[in-house]
């Protein structure tokens, strides 16, 4: 669990080289504005991904009185998306950028997932007397990370025949002191095969799942010092819906098979907050929370997996196909 806790602080400190974005101001806020929304679209989609899932392990709901207690982890791969790992930056969309090398030219530069390093860009006013070599961050890969990690605890109590309440819950954490990380959410199964005058002979369960969860976390880079200004900070905030038809056997020993095709949704704010104050000719005045970074993810998740009962405790294992890819796995205790 502590590693799981440590990559969801990853993420957030991992989404922003601090000190490189903070950089990128000199240009004008227009101008670091464009640039962040290319950075951050790729992290916060495989976050919204990641966090989406994990909310079933069968497609038979609890009877009234069950429950199950659940350590959830989530790893969403990006090992192979060479088009989430880099952007083309175009200087001719900039008002004051330009590459040292070939300027002009559009090159593909890193966003918070990639590794792509030692590209340095000029900032320089028409007169010439303001010019300013800016390093632009890398992401993730470049620290040997290619998967964003999340994890949660888990609860689910059966109700009325054939409703399941669920709900998960990640405590805020710090890390390092200038990272902070919590999650919470809420789902509800129903197990339409419960209908049935025949459920209990059936080989098969049959369930709907919907499930929301809020990810929030800050990385406060005040002590920076790049630019002065005051409690400068990214604040993230990550909802997602996963909408989900499940199906599972019923009938094996000790392992279940179950299968899911569902529909992810969901939004990613990060904020760019704190007072940056005027350093270089494009940034004539004091900045208060400059912009925010939105991002919109939709798109259809299918899963496979296994569970195996041994009394009180289970393990579960899935692997999620969508846009990002994400292996799941679970340990449970639970009682009827």
């Amino acid at each position: 669990m502590k590693r799981i806790i440590l990559g969801l602080c990853l993420l957030l400190s991992g989404m922003v080289k601090s000190q490189d974005l903070n950089d990128i101001f000199v240009a004008g806020v227009a101008d670091a504005e464009r640039f962040s929304n290319a950075y951050f679209a790729p992290v916060a989609e495989s976050a919204v991904y990641s966090i989406s899932n994990g909310w079933y392990n069968s497609g038979k709901s609890k009877p009234l009185g069950g429950f199950e207690i659940s350590i959830v982890g989530n790893i969403t791969g990006f090992k192979n998306k060479d088009d989430k790992q880099s952007f083309i930056l175009d200087p001719a969309d900039y008002d004051n950028v330009d590459f040292v090398v070939n300027p002009g030219q559009a090159r593909s530069v890193s966003t918070a997932l990639g590794d792509i390093e030692g590209v340095v860009i000029v900032v320089e006013d028409e007169d010439g007397l303001f010019r300013e070599e800016i390093e632009l961050p890398s992401g993730l890969a470049s620290e040997d990370f290619n998967f964003i990690p999340s994890g949660y605890i888990q609860a689910a109590v059966g109700l009325v025949k054939g409703l399941e309440v669920k709900a998960r819950f990640l405590p805020k954490i710090k890390f390092d002191d200038d990272a902070e990380i919590g999650l919470f959410g809420a789902g509800i199964q129903y197990e339409f095969t419960k209908l049935l005058p025949a459920d209990k002979i059936w080989p098969v369960a049959i369930s709907g799942v919907i499930g929301y969860t809020n990810l929030n976390g800050e990385y406060d880079f005040t002590d920076s010092n790049v630019i002065d200004g005051s409690n400068q900070r990214i604040d993230a905030n990550m909802r997602s819906w996963n909408i989900s038809a499940v199906i599972s056997t019923t009938k094996i020993p000790v392992i279940n098979f179950y299968g899911g095709l569902g529909y992810i949704t969901g939004k990613s704010d990060i904020d760019v907050l704190g007072t940056y104050e005027a350093n270089g000719p494009f940034l004539s005045v004091d900045v208060t929370d400059p912009f925010t970074v939105a991002t919109n993810v939709s798109g259809v998740n299918a899963n496979l997996g296994a569970k195996i009962k041994l009394g009180f405790f289970r393990l579960n294992a899935e692997y999620n196909l969508g846009e990002f890819n994400t292996l799941t796995f679970g340990l449970n205790f639970g009682f009827r």
